[in-house]
């Protein structure tokens, strides 16, 4: 009787414990580089994993994903020492991002595990344009 309980005791436990886990699923994971090189360029993910966040000393001049076909995704102008790139961007999938600090390119993954949804522009309401009727004004001129 008392093995029963224990065993129903960890099925419940496991049971709860797999609904926590579902609810911190992430949205992307990064493999940053890891060479010693490439130490002066902070790549990181914030704490909602949505926004890859890039910081060094140096100036980061350009910001590019280069795909299965050797093409680029996408290429950024970045031109500054902090950058925050919006990982809703891109599709799921495995993305290879190349940040460029003259003369180095520093390359690290970043994979989507799922798709980011994105935020939708918050409309401001403004004052309805009404035409009117264009109506002829005689000026007179005082001398």
């Amino acid at each position: 009787m008392k093995n029963l309980i224990r065993i129903l005791l960890i099925v419940a436990l496991v049971f709860l414990l797999s609904f926590t886990l579902k609810a911190q699923e992430q949205y992307a994971k990064l493999e940053p580089n890891r060479n010693i090189q490439a130490k002066g360029l902070i790549h990181k993910l914030n704490a909602t994993k949505d926004t890859l966040i890039l910081q060094s000393n140096q100036k980061i001049n350009y910001l590019y994903s280069i795909n299965k076909n050797y093409g680029r995704d996408f290429d950024v102008y970045v031109d500054t020492t902090f950058y925050k790139f919006p990982l809703n961007k891109l599709p799921k999938g495995k993305h290879v991002l190349v940040a460029v600090q003259s003369p180095k390119r520093i390359v690290f993954v970043v994979k989507i595990l799922k798709e980011i949804p994105k935020q939708e522009p918050i409309e401001v309401p403004s004052k309805a344009i009404v035409a009117t009727e264009s109506k002829k004004v005689d000026l007179s001129v005082n001398n």
